[in-house]
């Protein structure tokens, strides 16, 4: 059982901002997501779902992000790899940076409240550190074992913010972390956060 994608799975969001490039013009600027290439490799080919309104489903996230200020997109391969990125816009950067405080701490007690849920799991989560991309982002690993099924999950996650932009990204697949492409899943997490703007 893959708890980060059957039991819900990724929280973040986009909308529109303007950018004043002077008197006389004025252009949308919207953040971008990645594509399917710059996702970590993996053994069969990403495909990249269109991009949809709201967070979608993130068991870790759930909930923190506003649905009306956010999209995502979700990745899946052949196998038993997915991938989900959210992105959020907020009306300020003071807000923004609230709201990746809120996120990271999401993400960071995620196991605890995995394992209230579910008795039967088991797990470590650490962090790994910051990647230096704009205003930073942050990676976490969620390895979790089901002890009545007998099933093993690596979770991988990011929060980065670019301004009054916030975006999380979301790798899983089942499996530990032993397995996991953490520095593939780093340099994914540069690219998210660099194309936010």
């Amino acid at each position: 059982m893959n708890m980060f994608r059957t039991a819900a799975l990724t929280t973040a969001a986009v909308g529109l901002t303007v950018v004043t490039i002077g008197a006389a013009t004025a252009a949308p600027v919207t953040p971008a997501f990645l594509s399917a290439s710059q996702l970590p490799a993996a053994s069969t080919a990403w495909h990249a779902d269109p991009v949809k309104p709201g967070t979608g489903d993130d068991f870790c996230t759930q909930g923190v992000a506003p649905e009306a200020a956010s999209k995502h997109r979700e990745f899946r391969t052949e196998l038993d790899t997915g991938a989900q990125q959210t992105i959020t816009v907020a009306a300020t950067e003071a807000k923004a940076k609230a709201l990746v405080t809120k996120l990271r701490a999401s993400v960071e007690s995620c196991l605890d409240r995995m394992k209230e849920q579910y008795p039967t799991i088991e797990g470590e989560a650490f962090h790994h550190g910051r990647v230096d991309v704009e205003e930073g982002a942050n990676v976490y690993s969620i390895d979790t074992h089901d002890t009545e099924i007998g099933s093993s999950d690596i979770a991988l996650y990011s929060v980065g913010r670019d301004g009054k932009a916030l975006t999380v990204v979301r790798w899983s697949q089942l499996g530990e972390l032993d397995g996991a492409p953490l520095d593939g899943f780093r340099k994914t997490t540069r690219t998210a956060v660099a194309k936010l703007y």
